[in-house]
């Protein structure tokens, strides 16, 4: 009886189940012993780890809703998730809540999150749509590029105005999306050409256009979020569009910055988050200092969030941060596997557009941790302290859970090879 109701609660792929509970594990331990800064503002050591942990259950409860849904019903609220991303990514710009210069949030009866985090989402959604009802014998019929970049043209640009690393994720996803629904090679080589082409002259215009200087660093996300206030009532058009290019530009200069500065020379308040962040790691030792014993999460600014690899590697060493990375290489392969069993093309697009998503992202936080890429804001999926982040995650974990439980299988070319010979016999 007990089996029996386990097997109705947790249905679709185990292997992915138990790559989401090991992550859910990682998250709680990781999150309780990051959040000392938080424990130190609140008086309370369990306040932000059950906070996370009862967000968590809601988004495990978010995941069994959709895993139950049939994948043949994702195709209906696709146009409905694109008009609500627009429009709520527009608030968002007019009327959003400011955090690290930026108005990236929008309130809604309490409650705060991020117009992004959906609209990621819908544009996976809409592409596997069209990759999927304009597949030919040959690959992708050439109008599938057209669409594509149409529906893109109206989400991404008001992504990219305050957050450019959502607006490259989003497109590197979408971009493999395509490759892999085989659109023309010709097509993509173009695109690829062009997308070169205006990231040149992006980034001359941030280095043009964007002062430094007269912005706090980049690193201290903190002191940002504590005292710097966008007046928006004050800027004009020009400076909404160019706001955030003293913030790249920062991020830019630092990640280029190769040149040796002495560890007595270090300026922990100008560098907080990249310079902690390489203690943590120097500190691990290769085998860790153990969970809850970091000792740079009481200095590393998000430590809970965008560097919460940081503090993983710090306390489980080398071996924590192989054993989290696999576990994302894990889920992707076997989202492979899932959907090169679909039948139909949607789910199995829809599968593999959500798995990259999460493991790109994954890729990028884990980049900015080591300092293989500047800082981008990009939480860890699963295992960094969100709201709106981690909720939609498990949304997208139990979309894939869902295309594992209900979309329509192949036939095994090995029984169907057997069955003549069975019957000859």
């Amino acid at each position: 009886m007990i089996n029996k109701t386990l097997n109705n609660i947790f249905k679709g792929d185990k292997v992915i189940w138990m790559v989401f509970f090991f992550l859910c594990i990682i998250s709680v331990i990781e999150v309780y012993s990051a959040s000392s800064q938080l424990t130190y503002k609140g008086g309370s050591y369990l306040a932000p780890v059950m906070k996370h942990l009862g967000i968590l259950l809601m988004g495990i409860f978010c995941m069994v809703v959709t895993l139950n849904i049939k994948c043949k019903y994702f195709k209906i609220v696709t146009p409905f998730l694109l008009i609500l991303s627009v429009l709520m990514l527009i608030w968002a710009l007019v009327d959003g809540h400011d955090a690290n210069d930026a108005s990236r949030w929008v309130g809604f009866m309490g409650l705060k999150f991020q117009p992004s985090e959906i609209a990621k989402g819908a544009l996976v959604l809409a592409t596997a749509q069209i990759l999927s009802a304009m597949q030919t014998e040959n690959g992708a019929d050439r109008h599938a590029f057209k669409y594509i970049l149409i529906v893109c043209a109206f989400i991404v640009p008001l992504i990219l105005v305050e957050n450019f690393s959502t607006a490259a994720l989003i497109c590197v996803v979408i971009f493999m999306m395509m490759i892999l629904g085989r659109v023309p090679m010709q097509q993509l080589g173009k695109l690829l050409g062009v997308v070169m082409l205006l990231g040149v002259v992006f980034f001359l215009m941030i280095m043009v256009f964007g002062s430094a200087s007269s912005k706090t660093p980049a690193d201290n996300q903190t002191l940002v979020e504590q005292t710097e206030k966008v007046e928006n009532v004050r800027q004009s058009a020009v400076e909404k569009v160019f706001h955030r290019f003293g913030t790249w530009k920062s991020r830019v200069l630092k990640f280029a910055d190769h040149s040796y500065v002495a560890p007595a020379d270090v300026d922990l308040n100008k560098d907080a988050q990249t310079s902690h962040a390489n203690i943590a790691i120097a500190s691990s030792n290769v085998v860790g200092k153990g969970p809850g014993n970091s000792v740079e999460r009481d200095f590393l600014s998000q430590a809970f969030s965008d560097f919460i690899y940081a503090i993983i590697i710090e306390e489980m060493g080398i071996v924590g941060a192989v054993f989290v990375a696999m576990l994302y290489i894990i889920l992707l392969f076997r989202t492979g596997r899932i959907a090169n069993r679909c039948e139909n093309n949607f789910p199995a697009f829809l599968a593999m557009g959500l798995a990259l998503l999460l493991v790109t992202q994954a890729l990028f936080n884990m980049c900015v941790a080591v300092g293989l890429a500047p800082v981008t804001g990009q939480p860890l999926p699963l295992v960094s302290k969100g709201g709106t982040s981690t909720m939609i995650n498990c949304i997208y974990v139990g979309a894939i859970l869902s295309v594992s439980r209900s979309a329509k299988k192949k036939d095994e070319p090995v029984q169907s090879r057997l069955k003549p010979v069975v019957a000859v016999s």
